[in-house]
């Protein structure tokens, strides 16, 4: 390939890296490019574990022999059978020199490299004649190494193509690192930086997608509603690094008894405020895992348990146009709990759509009245004064 074409190659790298929305997608780009650019008949990108001490393969691209997967679930090896390594991971550039590909061949031929039998093991098990392998450093620090072979009887990689391995390998460094801030912003987009739990911003999401995909098949979409109480009266006469831990204490519980549900996701809404959101379990498994959380809210240290509000197309909630509906019913029932005191969760339509929680919560709109439960006439189905300081109110943007 000439230097022209491989100015070529390495610009569409960093565009298609640029372009990429996750690792798996942008490794994928690598080790493509990579297996192209290099003429070779096979390529893969590995991750350094340092916690298993391991080399964990993401992907593998080209002609895959036995064992070998696109996106294997866990095919890796011990960094100790390949020593050469872990002095290109860590000393080599540690004493300011740049991290460099090697070449090993099946003969046992090296370039820039250390011989081990074990590489070239691997290449006469899997039929290839030599490979172009470089490490993937990351602001100084090792991240992984790309992996370049060709088959028996084709060429031999040589230094030049040791070298555009070395710039391919930059490259893809480059738009990891954009990658992994990218990651950073989204994690800090949709999750509570107190609790470490999803935010309001993630329930959103999920709901709306699982509502639609409820209309479609009618899986079973559920949502639980908790509000902490007595947080008000332990941040007054305790302190607010009392609240916090309390509310610290209060997510943990809720992941916990979440991860009884597949794939549920646990949030706080704000303040002192948390859901849980269900996909697919039955609502009689939701209610069992909301009764779980009551009772382990009531033996935390502070506070005074939780209320704790369900509701589940699984029960008479009547049809479902959109996720502020469900809202509305997990509002109203764990408002209903809030102002019985009840220790247990209260579930919007238990029996039927004149259930009155689900006429509760179908009177309170928010297209144009967006008062507060409590301000409800008695008549309609809601008891006055509750809550923080007598207060309970709808989140507007949720009826909106």
């Amino acid at each position: 390939m000439g230097e022209d074409a491989r100015v070529r190659v390495v610009v569409k790298l960093a565009r298609s890296m640029a372009g990429a929305d996750d690792v798996p997608g942008a490794v994928r780009v690598v080790a493509e490019a990579a297996r192209v650019a290099l003429d070779g008949s096979f390529a893969a990108v590995s991750v350094w574990e340092r916690d298993r001490g391991r080399l964990r393969v993401l992907v593998n691209q080209g002609e895959l022999t036995d064992g070998e997967e696109e996106f294997p679930a866990d095919e890796s090896y011990p960094v100790h059978d390949f020593p050469e390594i872990t002095g290109f991971l860590h000393e080599r550039w540690a004493a300011g020199g740049e991290p460099r590909a090697w070449v090993e061949t099946v003969d046992g031929g090296t370039a820039g490299g250390v011989y081990r039998h074990e590489r070239v093991a691997a290449l006469r098990r899997r039929g290839r004649g030599s490979c172009v392998v470089v490490p993937v450093v990351l602001h100084g620090r090792a991240w992984g190494e790309l992996y370049v072979a060709r088959p028996v009887g084709a060429p031999a990689f040589g230094p030049a193509e040791a070298d555009f391995a070395s710039a391919l390998a930059e490259v893809t460094a480059s738009g990891l690192v954009h990658l992994r801030r990218l990651e950073e912003v989204r994690r800090l987009a949709y999750t509570d930086p107190l609790t470490g739990l999803a935010n309001r911003r993630a329930v959103d999401a999920r709901l709306e997608e699982a509502v639609g995909r409820h209309r479609r098949d009618g899986t079973v979409v559920s949502l639980v509603v908790c509000d902490i109480n007595g947080l008000k009266r332990v941040n007054d006469s305790l302190g607010h690094v009392a609240g916090d831990h309390l509310l610290e204490r209060f997510a943990s519980v809720l992941s916990l008894c979440g991860a009884q549900l597949p794939a549920a996701l646990a949030a706080r809404l704000g303040g002192d405020e948390f859901c849980l959101v269900a996909v697919g379990p039955q609502a009689a498994e939701v209610v069992r895992v909301a009764e779980e959380v009551c009772r382990r809210a009531a033996a935390l240290e502070l506070g005074h348990g939780v209320a704790c509000g369900v509701a589940s197309t699984g029960q008479s909630i009547g049809p479902l146009g959109s996720a502020r509906r469900l809202f509305r019913l997990a509002d109203a029932a764990q408002y209903r709990a809030k102002t019985a005191g009840s220790r247990a969760p209260v579930v919007a339509g238990t029996t039927s759509t004149d259930d009155p929680v689900v006429q509760l919560a179908d009177s309170v709109r928010g297209d144009l009245d967006r008062r507060a439960f409590r301000d409800r006439e008695p008549s309609r189905g809601a008891p006055r004064g509750s809550g923080r300081g007598g207060e309970r109110h709808v989140r507007p943007t949720r009826d909106e």
